[in-house]
Parts: structure tokens; sequence; C-alpha cells
């Protein structure tokens, strides 16, 4: 079959080209409809435009967009299209003058693996096809008239068929070849865009002859220029992805270094820093959740695109990153995300649970410090309540003991008699006040024996059982069947009940419910005391502990009820928490160890556990 002898060759899209800045001066391209020869200035200019394209960062529908109109306007063409590959994205891309035979991005297996590379031709046994794949291959007859020296088909027919082409080492086609289609003119161009990546250019005319063999030969050479482009975008686009990742995670470092924010704003900084770090930044919004709470970005919902890392902070995941792509793109069909963007996000997670855990380990140390101001404040506290309660147990007890010698002189007038037992009555309670200063000192040592927690709490409600009942209080016993027995002073234990019984029924002054129950853990067994009371703010329940601290009125309390209960246990070898809302109640949990603690644990610890 002879090749086109004639063409018309048009430049109608000048001015695309320069809004583009492509540089390609409309002057000096052929007027429409007026036959011109080919000028080496033409393949500069184009060229350049070209790869002007290509350094502009442009997606990549974008690039190929002004690339094929510039391409339309240049060569006078009705369509222009590209077959490529770009990693796991195959596509094909095609624009033409009439917007109804226009396909922008098709993604439908446009690619084939053939001689172990990937080859711009479908799997259709079409003879489009056929001739796709051998242009791809190389595989042509250097004497076919519609090839040309480089590889490349051409034809000012395409409905008229042709004898096939014998390639190099292979067999014939069988029967002609008639493509057909849309475009009666139709050149297919192979480009290289790397080692791995061959791409095809179709250059289409809707009338016939309208390419002659010197436009296609130029074509070859834009084509090349083309795969150089495609070449520098990806790399261009490749390093812009990088610098996009490696400043977010600079953002990220230079938040957590110069910032002293609570955590919840660290993460709401953070969490801002993520959209300009992905492919498509206009459509992206991020979200950080940690512990239940999250943090996200305006707009931020699960759609379709959502690419996520969990938060494993000391081998347990506490929460997750999340990035989601809120429109629709058609190379998300591959799909949405690059594989940088997978290992971004995973770095970030490990950047969150970093900065969680050394926020977490700042609280601790902060936390421990003032336990240990605290220990040592109190142990100060123990000393001097230890010496005062030495100095004062004999005058009181001369005090106590006169006053009942005086309370039995004979004739003893009324009023005198009702004031010694003032003084008694006084004295008695002085003389209490000295017990739990001994006791909360350390001065008066457990004795311990084998006892029950059960058989403690039912000896003790024996004495509150009635006052609960004056109080309109209701008890709710919960008490664990077959406790093992653990090491206490029983009389001990029982003060520590009491006096969290005691504080239990006056905050229930309106009444409400009382629930004490004991269950057995790992090598350990545990009373809990549960009230509906007024319970008590976060303030209140730090300074509970402390010696002589009570939100009582005067002579209501002194303020050592809870330091003896704390001390009593600490001395077991245990712990106490408590728990509080303001409205709802207190809960006091307390851990006892059923073996009995060693010697070096008898040292005094006054750590407040909240």
């Amino acid at each position: 079959m002879e090749g086109p002898s004639s063409s018309s060759y048009h430049a109608d899209g000048g001015v695309r080209a320069a809004r583009c800045a492509m540089n390609v001066n409309r002057q000096n391209l052929p007027a429409p409809g007026r036959r011109q020869p080919i000028r080496a200035e033409d393949s500069v200019r184009l060229s350049q435009a070209i790869l002007h394209c290509a350094n502009r960062g442009l997606p990549r529908a974008d690039f190929l967009r002004e690339v094929s109109e510039l391409l339309l306007g240049f060569a006078g063409c009705d369509a222009i299209e590209v077959r490529l590959n770009d990693g796991d994205l195959h596509y094909r891309w095609e624009a033409a003058r009439r917007p109804e035979r226009a396909v922008r991005f098709d993604l439908a297996r446009w690619m084939r693996i053939e001689s172990g590379r990937v080859i711009p031709a479908s799997e259709e046994s079409t003879d489009l096809e056929r001739l796709c794949k051998n242009v791809a291959l190389r595989r042509f007859d250097p004497g076919a008239p519609f090839f040309t020296d480089n590889g490349s088909f051409w034809t000012g027919d395409a409905w008229e068929p042709m004898i096939a082409a014998k390639a190099d080492g292979q067999p014939a086609d069988s029967g002609p070849l008639c493509v057909g289609g849309h475009h009666r003119s139709l050149a297919i161009i192979r480009f290289v865009v790397d080692d791995e990546t061959v791409g095809l250019l179709h250059i289409k005319g809707e009338h016939p002859n309208s390419l002659t063999l010197e436009e296609v030969e130029f074509y070859e050479g834009i084509a090349q220029t083309l795969g150089l482009a495609v070449a520098d975008r990806r790399a261009e686009a490749a390093l812009r992805e990088r610098v996009k990742e490696l400043t977010c995670l600079y953002g990220i470092a230079q938040l957590v270094e110069r910032t002293s924010s609570s955590l919840g704003k660290m993460l709401g900084c953070i969490v801002n820093l993520l959209p300009p770090a992905w492919q498509y930044p206009e459509m992206t919004t991020a979200r950080i959740t940690l512990d239940g709470r999250a943090y996200s970005t305006p707009g931020f919902r699960q759609s379709g695109y959502v690419q996520s890392a969990g938060i494993v902070v000391r081998g347990q995941q506490r929460g997750v990153v999340e990035v989601a792509y809120v429109e629709e793109r058609p190379e998300f069909a591959i799909g949405a995300f690059l594989k940088e963007e997978e290992k971004l996000i995973r770095a970030v997670a490990r950047e969150v649970a970093l900065i969680v855990e050394r926020t977490e380990s700042g609280e601790e140390k902060a936390k421990l410090e003032q336990q240990l101001i605290h220990a040592d404040r109190l142990a100060t506290i123990g000393e001097l309540a230890a010496g005062v309660a030495h100095e004062l147990n004999e005058p009181l007890g001369s005090i106590l003991g006169f006053a009942q010698l005086a309370e039995k002189c004979p004739g003893l007038p009324v009023q005198a008699r009702n004031d010694i037992r003032k003084i008694e009555n006084a004295s008695l309670y002085a003389r209490e006040v000295i017990k739990k200063l001994m006791v909360f000192a350390r001065q008066m040592p457990a004795k311990k024996t084998q006892a029950n927690l059960n058989d403690i709490v039912e000896e003790a409600f024996i004495f509150l059982e009635g006052r609960c009942v004056n109080g309109g209080i209701e008890v709710v016993p919960e008490l664990a069947a077959s406790l093992p027995e653990i090491a206490a002073d029983h009389a001990q234990l029982k003060q520590v009940l009491v006096n969290l019984v005691v504080n239990a029924i006056q905050a229930m002054s309106d009444g409400g419910t009382l629930t004490v129950s004991t269950r057995e853990g790992d090598s350990s067994v545990t009373l809990v005391v549960q009230d509906t009371g007024s319970g008590m703010d976060e303030t209140t329940v730090e300074k509970i502990f402390l010696p002589f601290f009570t939100t009582k009125d005067v002579n209501e309390g002194t303020g050592l009820g809870l330091a003896v209960v704390h001390g009593i246990v600490t001395a077991h070898g245990g712990t106490i928490d408590v728990t509080s809302q303001q409205g709802r109640g207190t809960r006091f949990e307390i851990c006892l160890p059923t073996t009995a603690p060693e010697e070096s644990q008898e040292v005094d610890h006054h750590g407040i556990r909240d």
C-alpha cells in the first residue's frame, strides 16, 4: 500500500500554547489551511514547549491536557492519544477537537506484558491492537510502505485494507489489516521514557491523507521529547513529594522541640501538617484519634479512599492516624495513595507514639517528684507528731486521773460534777487524737495475725449498722466467698473500715447507698467502700491523705482519719486508690497482699495513688 502523498497541516492552537507559557510564536507557525514545509525551528519551539510543561510541576492529568492541546494546535490534527504506564497505573489518554470523541483517562486493560516488558496495547485481538503491540516491540518490516525507518506506523486511510507486515524473526500476521475507526489518517509512534517504560503517541486525522512522511518523521522526534518530558515530570513529581514528606516530618520535629503545649494542642497542630504532604493536598483531610479523642482537619469524613496507621505506645495500640481524599479522581481506580505515602503515615504514627510516650513519661516523672516531696513532708510531720504525742501523754493522763478522783469526792455540787465529766470527755477525745498520731507516726507497730477480711467487715458493721439505718442509708454487702486469709492487724484493719464508713455516712446526709465489697485477686484481696454521697473535686482528692486536712467544720474532725487509713494500709504492704465525682459519690479501693510484706517493705511510705 502506498503512503499518503499529501496533507494539510494546521496550527489553530497557538492561543492555548501561549496561555501555557510555551514560548511557541503563533506568527511563526503555518497558517490554517496552508501547506508549508516542516522547519527546524518548529521542532525546537515545540520541544521547548513540551519540556516547559513538564517543568511546571503539573499533576499528571493537567500535564497530559496541556501537551495534547499543544500538539492539537500545532499539528492541526483531529485527535491525540497517549498510551503509557506510570508504576501500577496503566492508562490511555485521548484529546480530540470534537469533545464527544475525546476520552481522557481510560484505565481498562490498556497494558499487557509481552517479552518481559509492559506493552501499551490491550489484550483485544483487533488489528489496531496488533499494530500497537508490533510498534511497541519494534516488530516491523522496513520494506513495508506504512512503517518508517524508525518503526512508526502511518497510513493515509485506515479504512483501506493493508497487507500485514512481516517483522524480523516473526511470522507474518494472517490476512490484511484494516484499522478502521473514526479517523482515516493515523500515525502510531513509539517513544521511550526509561529502561522499563515504553509509550505510544497516536496522531489522528478524520480526513484521508492528512499526514506526510516528513510530518510523521518530525513527530517521531517530538515523541522522544515527550518521553523525556514524561521522565522529567515524574522525577520532579517524585522529588516534590519527597520534599513535602520531609517538610511534614520536619514540622513535627520542630513542633515537639519548640512548644511546651499540652499533648492535645500538639496533636491538633500535627494533624494540620498532614494534608500538604499528600499527593493531592487540596482534597486531603486528616484525623488523629488518641484514647478515643479525635483531632481532625475541617471537613474530614470517612470516604472510600482512606489511609491509616495505628499509634502503638509501649506495645499497646492507643489510636490511629488517618488521611482521606474527599473527592474522586480517575487514577484512584488503580490506587489512591503512593507507596511513599504509606511509609509516611506509618512514620507519622511512630512520631505521635513517641510524643505520647515522652509526654506521659514527663508527667509520670513530675508525679513521682511530687510524691517524693510529699513523702518527705509527711515523714517530717510524723516525727513531729510522735514527739508531740509523747510529750502530751503524761500530762493528759494526769488530767484524766485527777478528774476521775475529783468526781469521787463526797458532797460534790451537781454543776462541778458536770464540769468534771466534760473534762473527762475532753481528755478521752484528746487521748484518741494522740492514739491516731501514734499510729500515723508508726509508733504503735501492727500486731499481725492471720485474719479474714470478710470477718473484719462483719464485725465492724455490728457497730455501724444502726448508724446507717438512722441516716437512711442502705448497706449493700458484696462479700466474696472463701477469701484467703492475710497477715494483718485485726484491730487496725477494722479501724480502716470504720473510718471509711463514717466518712461515707457523713457524705450522705440525705441518705443513699453504701456498697462494701470484697474480692480475691492475684496474690491479693481487695476491699471496696463506695458511697453515693456528695463526692469531691480533683483538688480535694489530691489532699485527702494529708494529715490535718479536712473539709469538715471545726470540732467535727481532726483531719487524721484518712491519713491513719493510708498509714495502716501501706504498713500492711497494700495500696489505696480513690476515685470521686461531685454529686455522684466516692469509691475507695484497698488492695492487700495475701503474703506478709518483707521487712524491707516496713519502711515509712506515704505515697498517694489517685
